[in-house]
């Protein structure tokens, strides 16, 4: 029978001191230690001010939830994982400090007493690190004793599949001092000052620059505060579905755990019923490894993924269609489609963790093209029908051409998107979309009819006319991005879109020469200049750099070949801002007018309509 759930109010120095055979362990489907400095600055300051407050009760630090494991001589941290580290890395920081002081103290006749009390709490934290019997601990600091209770560190147990360093905590904890400690842990890569250190080592660092500006009573005070009078809630489960569900009850107004730590610990569980723990562990880690790539890319993060996963098992089920054929839009969930709705697919954790790696490779393989980055960029839902088409591939099997094919396509839709008074909601957007997800991830679909079915959609509900008078008022920036992309078709040109780009107004929309610059242009009003200032003909991409050098200059300077300390469109490798450098290069001086705006508006909508509607009906 399985035993009740224990709650407990414990002090922090009681909840840490766990017995010899007894270890802390982060689960395989737990997150990454991610607490910063700017955490332990919080908990710093708290502990201070209940210090400076006086407080007589107890400071409570919350709730900390453990999933007893293997006769419980494993505490599975299903939460507390962040704090528990965190308090670890703090008292390693005290004890260092207090064997400094303790050497100071005792040869300080007038500090007995202060020094009795440092020795105390010397004891306390290394029982509680270290496991160590009060008999085992030197009276004195002594290195060589001290090593060797330090190398037999056995606390905390770090599995997470999440965690590059997990081994960080442990090396910082068997460190005789600071920089012992430094030389044991990681240092990155190309990185400078402390970016170069983990937030292990980052927080560590910080703990211990704090605690050397104490005088000695301050630390014997602060040391005994925080094992004696901080409190947490100690809640254990023996079962982890239960510990799970619990602590998503408990946090229901905080930070509950993400959808993807929820699936990735259910299918831990389920591949660990299957005696696939260690393959699942393998290829999951494979899949974060992925997806961290494809985050850092701006193409996509791990909910995003699972949520492309459940579009392309409800379109392949049919789930999106009703028993009397009608497009249902309503989505559940991720966590409760794949918890509660669709448990089944939970059950194949091999299966689902190999098709994910599959969909990731090929994000990674496509997402930075320049009409797959404009298309993301023009609506974040295009991913969720784009990520069910790849389901008809395998990375090393894809064809490029009929990606491309359907993002170009979808592309068209989105752009109207931005045209018509119309959320993605509507039917001529969603429901759609839903409906033909059903032939976007059906192998047997080619594609040329799911093309086909678009261009229907789009000659039957939209007309030229109509959009292309909404073009010429349009303020739109993500068609920025599409004109550009069609200009450089339109002239054979490379185009790529490049990190750090902004939305560069030709004639600017703000800055100190605004009056004299609209006089050039021939705008006489206010009103006039914010008619025609954001117009898609006065919009072009520019980098980051450029356009904040030059964004408020006359269009002279912008163009400029001569710009002396400056750098200007002469220096950019968009195509529109390279072709104007070409057109005005002999030019003495060179004007940007109304109707020079008027003239590349009318260009750039009659670019986008003929892109929208390039298509022939048959």
């Amino acid at each position: 029978m399985a035993k009740s759930i224990e709650p407990k109010l414990k002090k922090i120095g009681e909840y840490l001191k766990i017995d010899e055979d007894v270890t802390f362990v982060i689960p395989e489907y737990q997150r990454a230690y991610s607490w910063g400095v700017s955490h332990c600055d919080k908990l710093w300051q708290d502990i201070n001010d209940y210090i400076n407050n006086k407080g007589k009760d107890s400071y409570f630090f919350g709730t900390i939830i453990i999933n007893c494991q293997d006769n419980d001589s494993k505490y599975a941290l299903i939460d507390g994982q962040q704090r528990t580290t965190t308090f670890l890395l703090l008292l390693k920081a005290l004890l260092i400090r207090i064997n400094i002081e303790i050497g100071k103290s005792e040869r300080d006749e007038d500090s007995s007493s202060l020094c009795r009390g440092l020795k105390e709490r010397r004891r306390a934290i290394m029982r509680i690190l270290y496991k160590v019997d009060v008999e085992d601990i030197p009276e004195m600091p002594d290195v060589e004793k001290d090593v060797k209770i330090y190398s037999a560190f056995n606390f905390i147990e770090n599995k997470s599949i999440n965690e590059q360093y997990e081994d960080e905590l442990t090396n910082i904890l068997k460190a005789v001092n600071f920089e012992d400690a430094e030389n044991r842990v990681i240092k990155l890569p190309r990185k400078q000052k402390d970016n170069k250190y983990t937030n292990f080592f980052k927080n560590f660092k910080y703990f211990h620059g704090k605690i050397s500006t104490l005088s000695a009573p301050e630390l014997n005070n602060i040391t005994k505060t925080i094992i004696e009078s901080c409190e947490v809630i100690e809640i254990k489960s023996w079962q982890v579905e239960q510990a799970i569900t619990m602590f998503n009850s408990l946090n229901s107004d905080g930070l509950p755990l993400y959808d993807s730590d929820i699936i990735s610990a259910k299918l831990y569980a389920a591949a660990e019923a299957d005696k696939q723990g260690d393959e699942f562990k393998k290829l999951w880690e494979l899949f974060i490894e992925l997806v961290n790539g494809l985050e850092e890319k701006g193409i996509a993060n791990i909910d995003s993924i699972l949520m492309q996963h459940m579009y392309y098992v409800r379109a392949h089920k049919r789930e999106v269609v009703t028993e009397s054929g009608s497009i249902n839009v309503t989505t559940p969930g991720l966590r409760r489609y794949f918890t509660e709705v669709n448990k089944e697919i939970i059950k194949q954790p091999i299966e689902m963790c190999q098709a994910l790696i599959n969909l990731a490779k090929i994000w990674g393989k496509i997402g930075e093209k320049p009409l797959i980055k404009i298309l993301l960029k023009s609506n974040e839902n295009s991913k969720l029908f784009m990520g069910g088409f790849f389901y008809r591939f395998t990375e090393d099997n894809y064809v490029e051409e009929d990606i491309e094919a359907l993002a170009e396509v979808m592309l068209r839709l989105f752009s109207i998107l931005e045209l018509v008074d119309a959320g993605y909601s509507s039917a001529k957007f969603k429901t759609f979309l839903f409906g033909e997800s059903v032939k976007i991830v059906d192998k047997n679909v080619p594609i040329v009819e799911i093309i086909e079915d678009f261009n229907k959609h789009i000659n039957t509900n939209w007309s030229k006319e109509s959009l292309k008078d909404e073009l010429l008022e349009c303020d739109s920036n993500i068609l920025v991005y599409l004109n550009e992309y069609l200009f450089a078709k339109e002239k054979s040109v490379e185009f790529s879109l490049t990190d750090k780009c902004d939305i560069e107004h030709i004639m600017p929309n703000s800055g100190h020469n605004l009056i004299e610059i609209r006089k050039d242009a021939g705008i006489v009003s206010e009103d006039e200049f914010k008619e025609i200032v954001n117009k898609l003909g006065n919009k072009i991409l520019l980098e980051y750099k450029i356009n904040r050098s030059i964004g408020n200059e006359w269009f002279r300077t912008k163009v400029s070949t001569n710009l002396e300390s400056k750098t200007g469109y002469v220096d950019s490798v968009y195509p529109i801002a390279t072709a104007l450098v070409e057109k005005y290069k002999d030019v003495d001086k060179p004007y940007w007018k109304k109707e020079d705006i008027n003239t590349a508006t009318e260009k750039a909508a009659d670019r986008i309509i003929t892109f929208i509607f390039s298509f022939s009906l048959n």
